[in-house]
């Protein structure tokens, strides 16, 4: 039998893998997407639809019960180095989706409009380019028109890009970008278009068949009597050169894992949806996480001295939050000192009690109490009077089967007699 090996201690594993974790992956913007309100199963989808654009930094496989909490994710979020936290709240009316900046806000709700899974977006497209190794990598944002006025569309377009990790430009490896999110206003409207794309960079300026051979596909020759044949069977058009426009034509600076991407030569970017679709619409920001003061809404318009009635309203149920808290530490304090003077009291009453017992049992001692009798009395009691009480002690302190025995004895010497 081999030596099973110790497990390490829960904190020291902690730890030693916090150790491990790059300075990067510690800094990186990491997610919770949840769902709350009414059950529905479109609503649970498009939560696991949103947690696939997140990736990699998200909890793919958060599990989530009734009796779950918001503050029971916040609770848990400094632990993971969880950054924002995007929630599906599902109402009889409608359906809003709150960005939360954790753990202090500001907290972002919008209005849904309308929205369609990733499963349907799929459905829709002849060429699907769906790979699991491209959600290993953060998507590049894209934000379309952001530009206008009002302190709102700041703060939402950061937010928007504050959600995924920061490219470095100068760094950054292009063969890990295979996906990019799309943030697109408009302003006639107030809505935001949200896309999710896989990105495909082609080789322009070959044929069909010499992109075959470079892509590394087996072609067809079966129709062919030499390779040339089949290399000028298309007039040595370019597939590229009839599709694609100059304008998804760039210059790659790297050289790309995919066969014909080569540095500086003329490549062109594809976008393929992958899904899920969003059009929502922001309704108000607030100051906190979910509550606090109202920083902006869309519908409703407050003067400043309704803002100021409501910042004293906010300041006075927080402190009244505090004063609480702070009485209900006090109350528990005191509760503690008085189960502890409690149980020391019962404590000093049992050691009391034991004492007296022992001082009662030297007092009920015969000879003692014949000397008691003789200093009060001035004559010797009689022997008789003492040993009678010790007799009948000792015969109560007999056990029971001794006293069986004594009565049969008894009984023996009157039938002699």
């Amino acid at each position: 039998m081999g030596k099973t090996k110790k497990k390490a201690h829960p904190k020291k594993r902690t730890a030693a893998f916090k150790e491990k974790e790059s300075n990067e992956l510690v800094e990186a913007p990491h997610s919770f997407v949840i769902h709350r309100g009414l059950s529905c199963p479109y609503i649970t989808d498009l939560t696991l639809d949103f947690r696939k654009i997140m990736e990699p930094f998200t909890a793919l496989q958060l599990k989530e019960k009734k009796i779950n909490r918001i503050k029971d994710f916040v609770a848990m979020s400094g632990f993971f180095h969880v950054s924002h936290m995007g929630i599906f709240n599902k109402a009889t009316s409608q359906l809003s989706f709150k960005i939360v900046r954790m753990p202090r806000g500001p907290t972002l709700t919008f209005k849904v409009h309308q929205f369609t899974l990733a499963r349907d977006v799929l459905s829709t497209s002849k060429r699907q380019f769906v790979d699991d190794d491209m959600f290993k990598h953060s998507p590049l944002v894209i934000m379309n028109n952001f530009t206008g006025d009002g302190k709102h569309l700041k703060l939402m377009a950061s937010t928007f890009q504050n959600m995924f990790p920061a490219i470095n430009l100068a760094q950054v490896n292009i063969a890990t970008i295979r996906r990019c999110v799309l943030f697109s206003y408009t302003p006639e409207t107030n809505l935001i278009e949200m896309r999710h794309y896989s990105v495909q960079v082609v080789p322009v300026g070959l044929t069909r068949g010499v992109k075959k051979l470079v892509m590394g596909k087996i072609p067809n020759l079966s129709k062919c009597e030499d390779i040339a044949d089949f290399i000028m069977q298309d007039g040595g058009a370019s597939e590229s050169e009839m599709e694609d426009d100059e304008q998804s034509q760039v210059v790659l600076p790297q050289t790309l894992k995919r066969k014909g991407n080569l540095e500086d030569n003329k490549s062109a970017v594809r976008l393929f949806e992958i899904g899920p679709r969003l059009t929502m619409q922001l309704m108000k920001i607030e100051e906190g996480l979910l509550t606090g003061e109202v920083l902006y809404h869309d519908h409703v318009v407050k003067t400043e001295e309704e803002k100021e009635t409501l910042r004293k309203m906010i300041e006075k149920k927080r402190k009244l939050k505090e004063y609480r808290k702070k009485v209900q530490e006090e109350n528990r304090k005191r509760n503690l000192r008085a189960k502890e003077e409690v149980s020391g009291k019962r404590k000093k009453h049992k050691s009391e009690a034991a004492a007296i017992g022992d001082e009662t049992k030297e007092d009920s001692d015969p000879e003692n109490d014949a000397e008691y009798y003789k200093e009060e009395v001035g004559e010797d009691p009689d022997e008789e009077l003492f040993k009678a009480e010790s007799n009948s002690r000792k015969r109560a302190s007999l056990p029971a089967s001794l006293k069986f025995k004594n009565k049969k004895l008894k009984k023996a010497q009157e039938k002699k007699k």
